[in-house]
């Protein structure tokens, strides 16, 4: 089941003494999020509005209105910033989604099997990983997002092929 707010950024941390932020951006377009309006918190209590922005290493360098010093920078540390669906480009066809349509999707195994259902989308910074809930309950299971180990995506049928590579002893 779709979510009607998709996180689109994240404030990093702060950057340089005038109040800028680093920001990493979740959209397919890197700058596309700025085209979206003002962004929100997760939970929709505040609004932030990008002023100025400029690319860097991995990341982007952001002015945000209002913060003007590197404390004012620094509280907004790991804020992720959401938008409602409704104004996002629409997805076109079925090799296309967002993240938040992954959550809920059942996950199995090449063979049909059972593995759980996916609960989260992470990245630390290596890359996107899919958060599985094993069906029988227990420790989630994290699975690198890649067509290697996730080779099919069916969102119609609500579910995901999962390659899972065991170790033996």
């Amino acid at each position: 089941m779709a979510t009607d707010r998709i996180c689109v950024a994240q404030i990093g941390a702060a950057h340089g003494i005038r109040g800028e932020v680093r920001l990493r951006s979740f959209t397919q377009d890197p700058k596309a999020f700025m085209s979206y309006g003002p962004l929100e918190s997760e939970d929709g209590a505040r609004r932030f509005e990008i002023e100025a922005l400029r690319p860097a290493k991995d990341h982007f360098v952001a002015r945000v209105k209002g913060v003007g010093d590197r404390n004012a920078a620094e509280r907004l540390t790991n804020i992720k910033l959401y938008v409602t669906r409704d104004r996002l480009p629409p997805v076109e066809d079925d090799e296309t989604f967002y993240h938040a349509d992954l959550i809920g999707l059942e996950a199995v195994t090449q063979d049909g099997a059972a593995l759980g259902a996916v609960t989260a989308i992470h990245n630390f910074g290596a890359g996107d990983l899919v958060e599985i809930l094993p069906a029988g309950g227990g420790e989630p299971m994290l699975v690198p997002f890649t067509d290697a180990a996730v080779p099919t995506i069916d969102i119609k049928a609500r579910r995901m092929v999962v390659i899972v590579l065991t170790t033996s002893e």
